[in-house]
């Protein structure tokens, strides 16, 4: 009874028009971050929900999702204007996605603006335990009401392929990035190109896809530009493990797109979120990622049973995504 009372919710929020949910991120039809690509997914499943979603701030918008408070961020509405409308409507929730810090890039700026725009929001997610623990240190009073939800990519687009172990020879490494910031883990990726080039890592091969930068010399990695959605779910499914050395990320969504794809992950021990993925279907390096790559290639179908068994699940985070908007905008008290 209670579902079914859901679902005639819905259906008539679909046919009416339901509550408006404001995203201050639209997104992007192309190759972009991880931001996007939750905003893609949450887009539809609210909109299946018989939420109306927009990314404008219509006077008649019953919640608001924050993705990104920085001024110079290309995003639908800015952060002046959603405390112009929090003034004006204090009933309104805005739910906060914290997803970025200054250690992650190494700037300057970007946790006090993420502070100062988290201060008049009324529930906060963070996209990793390291992240929350990291904003605790700082400014975030852990009793406020927040909760932590995991990156997953669309699950009809990253999922596992078959075993890919047709000789499983060579030993097929992949990463990618849209960033080209060298704290993706560029200089460590650099080191396992020359390693396979001048013969120290035999029957390994190394892929690179997305964008790098521009003063690297590749010798042996198989290169590719930017992409995503399904051309990108098959270049993984290509390979047997993923490859990040990416530091200090707050979650990111390259290494929960290889495991999605069945790709057990080789990931550095600074990796920020990336380790609480990593501990589960992963081995971790510091200064020896040669070390990791052997014995990720002898243990390989250890590893690969455990990321096929518990893998990061995108419906599994709209599904979170959405019980917090309705914790803050039941359905049935809406109109």
């Amino acid at each position: 009874m209670v579902w079914n009372a859901a679902r005639d919710f819905a259906g008539r929020f679909r046919q009416h028009g339901g509550p408006k949910v404001a995203i201050n991120l639209k997104p992007r039809r192309s190759p972009w971050g991880g931001g996007n690509q939750f905003v893609e997914q949450f887009e539809r499943r609210l909109s299946a929900e018989g939420y109306s979603v927009v990314f404008r701030l219509d006077e008649d918008v019953r919640c608001i999702l924050l993705i990104d408070p920085r001024a110079e961020s290309p995003t639908a509405f800015k952060m002046a204007a959603i405390r112009s409308f929090k003034e004006r409507r204090p009933d309104v929730p805005i739910i906060h996605r914290v997803n970025e810090c200054d250690q992650r890039k190494g700037t300057t700026g970007v946790d006090k603006v993420l502070g100062e725009a988290n201060a008049i929001v009324d529930f906060t997610v963070f996209i990793s335990e390291w992240l929350r623990d990291y904003f605790v240190e700082r400014w975030f009073d852990p009793s406020r009401p927040h909760m932590v939800i995991g990156n997953g990519a669309d699950p009809a687009i990253f999922f596992p392929g078959g075993e890919t172990d047709e000789a499983r020879s060579p030993f097929r490494l992949v990463t990618h990035h849209w960033s080209d910031n060298w704290m993706k883990g560029f200089k460590v990726y650099r080191e396992v190109d020359r390693m396979i080039a001048d013969g120290k890592l035999p029957d390994v091969a190394l892929s690179v896809i997305g964008r790098w930068p521009s003063d690297i010399r590749w010798r042996s990695a198989k290169l590719h530009g930017p992409t995503r959605g399904e051309k990108l779910a098959e270049l993984l499914r290509s390979h047997h493990a993923y490859l990040t050395a990416s530091l200090w990320e707050p979650c990111g969504m390259h290494h929960i797109e290889g495991a999605q794809c069945g790709l057990p992950l080789i990931y550095h021990k600074d990796g920020g979120g990336i380790v609480e993925f990593g501990k589960r279907y992963g081995i971790g390096f510091t200064d020896n990622v040669r070390g990791a790559i052997l014995e990720a290639k002898d243990n390989y179908d250890m590893l690969r049973s455990k990321v096929l068994a518990d893998p990061p699940s995108g419906a599994r985070m709209v599904e979170q995504y959405l019980s917090v908007v309705k914790r803050l905008l039941p359905l049935n008290l809406c109109g």
